[in-house]
């Protein structure tokens, strides 16, 4: 076996207590085969739906969304009914978040918000695509 490989096994035995015996089949052979089958799952993703009633009713959204595994679904309506400019307050520290983490925000209805990290976005129809279906749907109910 090549030098340079034993004297990194040897190394790795330093740090982690001499006689390992997969280290020491590593040695020998020159690879280590990994069991694979126990690693941890990979995280799944949550969707979750929020409702926000005061501006402080944000920081558990924000919290999760900083985590990278929630898409958040807001419900806005009990503060839109109560106090627009906390309303206001609140979407814009969401949108500052959503920026900071490269995820993705955007309204749906009158009363709602999703919010994505960053390996997620919202799509959104063009104007021309929603003009377009708008005019056929118009035109095919007049046939």
């Amino acid at each position: 076996m090549v030098d340079y490989m034993k004297g990194f096994f040897a190394k790795i035995k330093e740090k982690f207590g001499v006689g390992s015996e997969v280290l020491d089949e590593a040695e020998e052979e020159g690879y280590v085969e990994l069991d694979t089958s126990s690693a941890e799952e990979k995280a799944k993703i949550t969707v979750r739906p929020f409702v926000i009633e005061d501006f402080e009713a944000i920081k558990p959204i924000l919290d999760v969304l900083r985590e990278g595994h929630t898409i958040a679904l807001v419900n806005i309506k009990p503060l839109k009914d109560r106090d627009l400019v906390e309303l206001k307050r609140a979407i814009n520290k969401l949108k500052k978040t959503c920026d900071a983490i490269e995820g993705d925000i955007a309204g749906f209805g009158d009363n709602w918000i999703a919010a994505v990290p960053s390996f997620a976005r919202i799509h959104r129809r063009k104007k021309e695509e929603a003009k377009k279906e708008e005019v056929s749907e118009v035109s095919s109910y007049g046939e």
